[in-house]
């Protein structure tokens, strides 16, 4: 197997993390290529004594696994580098929470050997992906986003008026903070912490999110996945914000922003001893109350 490792930087006391990721690489016979930067930080923190391993810093359709070191932060960076090679994802929790991260820190040599051996299923995760009228002069090189894509103001306090259409079809302008339309992978992330339904991950919906709403009846929506979404923003500043699951980007508030389902999916791995209820139910603590 040709294997490409990512980390977004090294966490100090996660080498022994890696040094047994790369065992049960090896023991398996398969190639490992790191991501260049990565590989350099693990250089230059004597993480690695020599430079032994090859190196990428594009991704193709030749490799067969692309294992991320971090947390959910750091799958959303990967995907950058996946795109549309279809090469599956599988992440090893070093951070906190870990949604899309799975693999425990205790549990690497077991999880990964699972892995290799091919016991586990592919979760096909809906990317949405962003269209601006006119162009930006800034262009948007990545223009998709697995978690969300959100709207919010810039620098001022005041609040933005979002102008929201569904199919060509006037829905409401939001009166808020911003707008996070989000997939059902993100439905856990920041459309959750602004009070955003949970959504199985292989529902084929997106969910819009206010953020802040000033009028009180405005509640998230979930729509069908098949939706395009046209936005336009306006308030006391001339530009606003638009991100792209940690990307940012200025537009100017005559900037139409079309937001649609992707052409191409993510495939994350799920080891066949887990599902995504049993993380939900580790994640948010569900049954800690002793009467459930």
């Amino acid at each position: 197997m040709k294997i490409a490792i990512y980390g977004q930087s090294y966490q100090k006391n996660s080498d022994t993390y890696i040094q047994e990721l790369l065992k049960v690489i090896q023991d398996a016979n398969s190639d490992i290529y790191f991501e260049s930067q990565f590989y350099k930080e693990l250089l230059a923190e004597k993480v690695l004594k020599d430079p032994i391993y090859d190196t990428f810093s594009q991704l193709d359709n030749s490799y067969d696994l692309l294992v991320s070191i971090g947390g959910d932060g750091t799958i959303l960076r990967a995907i950058t580098f996946v795109q549309d090679h279809k090469i599956p994802i599988v992440g090893i929790n070093t951070g906190r929470l870990g949604f899309l991260a799975t693999i425990q820190k205790d549990n690497i040599k077991n999880a990964m050997n699972e892995v290799l051996e091919g016991k586990y299923h592919i979760s096909e995760r809906s990317l949405l992906t962003i269209e601006t009228r006119p162009k930006p002069e800034q262009k948007l090189e990545l223009n998709f986003a697995l978690n969300e894509i959100a709207i919010s103001r810039r620098n001022t306090t005041s609040m933005i008026t979002v102008e929201t259409t569904l199919n060509d079809e006037y829905l409401t302008s939001y009166w808020a903070d911003g707008l996070i339309i989000s997939t059902p992978t993100g439905s856990t992330g920041y459309s959750l912490s602004c009070g955003g339904p949970v959504i199985m991950p292989e529902a084929d919906n997106f969910i819009l999110t206010p953020i802040a709403p000033h009028n009180l009846s405005a509640r998230p929506l979930v729509i069908s996945g098949s939706t395009e979404i046209k936005l336009r923003v306006s308030g006391r500043e001339n530009k606003f914000l638009v991100s792209l699951d940690s990307r940012i980007e200025t537009l100017d508030n005559e900037t139409t922003v079309i937001i649609k389902k992707a052409a191409f999916s993510i495939k994350m791995i799920e080891l066949n001893s887990e599902s995504f209820l049993d993380t939900l139910r580790k994640k948010l603590l569900w049954g800690e109350d002793k009467r459930n």
